[in-house]
């Protein structure tokens, strides 16, 4: 009694073990109060699991609304990488396993004959085992693997998040282009049309002989070119159609998105921003739990210096014939415990060890280098923003005024004070002033969907803010 009771802490600490290798720590990396082009640091620590809700509500565009809402389900970028989640989900389960004991079965029958002396004789064979074996963590080998397997599932689960943000943000910057691009269209029939009217008053002047052979030329170039133009944006919008198509999983031959004008409502980015919002990038996390799983990894590694110890026991019935099965006389039963480990290797398991260090220093640039990267691209975002919002009010003032002056000029032609050259000049500086000003709202419409998938998916902590 007195021998078991000093053998009970060595069972414990037999069962219970030690685990090599270094507990995990979140790298430091800081992070700015605020951003500099928003108008100080704080720890960064990954927040993507916070809800955003859906983030694209801000626009208030129904029909943009309804094309987000199916990324999610038939994207098949997204499908493949939450069939990579579920993957890893499973590993994890397995490596969860291999943390107790394995308990397998084995039954058979067969019939034999042999010949000995000119005699026969046959015979049958029956035989039942049940074995059960279990591999001891005795340094933590196999919780350090599941470990890493837990963080590279959740890595995994990141990566989908990522994937499905990115697919939504490039769904909702195409559906924008398309929609300016629809407004081009337009601004372009409108012109053709006008230069239809211009070239038939032209052509009967010219019929007549008040108006010289140059002046119709330059009426019917016009005209052309603007034509030209029109059918030019026709398959460029065709094609944004096409990558809308494929982003919804579906042939393009089986979508088509009617002209319409833009009917959504661009967000105003809040005056101050925390960088704190940069934690919910789903990049961001990934990159974090892959230096977790690293970490982890470099216990696996470093497990490799100590034995191995295994329990196994089994026990069974043998019998010529089957009612004598599980008679006593025919039982059977082992039960032992196994040791192995390297004595030798020239270096090899110190060589992992040192891999599994490198890995995770590796990890460690690269989870810094996405916080940097990440905060590059908020901060891109909001220059181009706050630039836009006095660009485009410039740029509206200079259509507005192109246009008075194509209208002045329209107006002097038609009572015979200039010629048709100054008309067309004039025509062509106010069309070229309107087309820029829809280039640049449609820099916006994209760089404001930019933002927020570079804040991991708008700006605010929550959807009831």
């Amino acid at each position: 009694m007195k021998m078991s009771l000093r053998l009970t802490p060595v069972i414990l600490l037999l069962l219970g073990g030690c685990t090599v290798g270094p507990d995990y720590q979140r790298p430091s990396m800081a992070l700015p109060v605020h951003y500099k082009e928003a108008r100080g640091w704080q720890q960064a620590t990954p927040q993507d699991s916070a809800s955003k809700g859906e983030w694209w509500a801000v626009y208030r565009d129904p029909q943009l609304d309804a094309l987000l809402r199916q990324v999610s389900l038939s994207n098949q970028n997204v499908a493949s990488y939450a069939a990579l989640y579920r993957q890893a989900l499973a590993l994890a389960a397995q490596s969860r396993a291999g943390l107790f004991p394995s308990v397998s079965y084995d039954a058979s029958t067969t019939r034999s004959s042999s010949h000995s002396n000119g005699q026969r004789s046959t015979g049958n064979a029956h035989q039942a085992e049940l074995s059960a074996s279990w591999e001891l963590d005795l340094w933590g080998k196999q919780r350090r693997t599941l470990e890493e397997n837990r963080a590279s599932a959740e890595a995994s689960a990141a990566e989908l998040a990522n994937m499905t943000l990115s697919a939504q943000s490039e769904l909702a910057q195409d559906y924008f282009e398309l929609r300016v691009m629809d407004e081009k269209i337009a601004l372009y029939q409108r012109s053709v049309a006008a230069y239809e009217r211009y070239l038939t008053v032209i052509n009967n002047k010219y019929q007549a002989g008040s108006e010289s052979r140059g002046t119709l030329a330059q009426a019917q170039m016009q005209l052309e070119s603007a034509r030209s133009t029109a059918q030019d944006y026709q398959w460029q919008r065709a094609q944004l159609e096409h990558a809308i198509a494929i982003l919804l999983g579906k042939a393009p031959a089986d979508f088509s998105l009617p002209v319409a004008k833009l009917n959504a409502t661009m967000p105003a980015i809040p005056q101050t921003l925390p960088a704190g919002l940069l934690q919910r990038r789903p990049d961001i996390a990934e990159a974090e739990r892959n230096v977790a799983a690293a970490n982890a990894a470099i216990g696996v590694a470093v497990a490799g210096y100590y034995p191995d110890l295994s329990l196994s026991a089994s026990g069974g019935v043998s019998a010529s014939a089957i009612q004598n099965l599980f008679s006593l006389p025919n039982r059977v039963w082992s039960l032992g415990p196994s040791l192995s480990g390297t004595l030798l290797d020239f270096g090899a398991t110190s060589a992992q060890v040192d891999q599994a260090r490198a890995t995770y220093d590796s990890k460690v640039a690269t989870y810094r280098q996405t916080v940097l990267e990440a905060l590059q691209e908020v901060e891109d975002e909001l220059v181009e923003l706050n630039t836009l919002q006095g660009e485009i009010a410039a740029q509206q003032r200079a259509s507005d005024a192109a246009q008075e002056s194509a209208r002045v000029t329209r107006n002097q032609y038609e009572a015979g004070m200039i010629d048709y050259l100054d008309v067309a000049t004039t025509e062509n500086s106010s069309l070229s002033e309107q087309q820029s000003l829809l280039a640049l709202q449609s820099t916006q419409w994209v760089a404001s969907v930019e933002l927020i998938a570079a804040l991991g998916g708008g700006w605010h902590a929550s959807p009831s803010e």
